[in-house]
């Protein structure tokens, strides 16, 4: 269960960015075949805002409508996948992985599950590393800090910074 609160989110290049007053409902994992699809994923971390208490901040998202009664929202350039608009629905649903801060909402169930992956709960027992481990190492991931170009966590003025 979310509190209610002040949520804010993004695409990761900032051309698109969203506001949700009050709590965000139903979070849950959805592991249908259409949601992986449309995030390019094994799943898609989804939470219900009220319609009247959401709204786009910065930008336009593009719209691929992917089922008669079904909208996906997304960045058109960096193809952030954001929103699943369930057209006849009282709320529209945010991807939690698209919140400033993700760590805020915890899903609480799955959905979809006939088209989980076989061997998504052996994910707790793939080796694990840090982001400067591996290929190229500290040198690699120092270029990709140091040549981010993806909007911080948080709300801007505008984007990107003025050089």
């Amino acid at each position: 269960m979310s509190i209610s609160r002040i949520y804010t989110g993004g695409c990761q290049c900032g051309a698109v960015r969203y506001r949700v007053e009050g709590t965000l409902g139903d979070p849950h994992l959805c592991h249908c075949r259409m949601c992986q699809k449309a995030a390019g994923n094994y799943f898609l971390p989804l939470a219900n805002a009220s319609r009247e208490r959401f709204s786009v901040t910065r930008g336009e998202p593009g719209w691929f409508q992917s089922s008669e009664i079904v909208r996906r929202g997304f960045c058109r350039d960096c193809g952030t996948p954001l929103f699943y608009d369930g057209l006849a629905a009282a709320h529209v649903n945010v991807t939690l992985g698209s919140l400033d801060d993700p760590d805020d909402v915890r899903p609480i169930a799955q959905s979809g599950v006939e088209s989980r992956v076989v061997w998504f709960s052996q994910l707790p027992k793939l080796a694990e590393s840090e982001s400067n481990e591996g290929e190229g190492g500290e040198e690699r991931h120092l270029t990709i800090r140091d040549s981010n170009r993806q909007h911080p966590d948080y709300d801007t003025d505008h984007w990107p910074p003025e050089e």
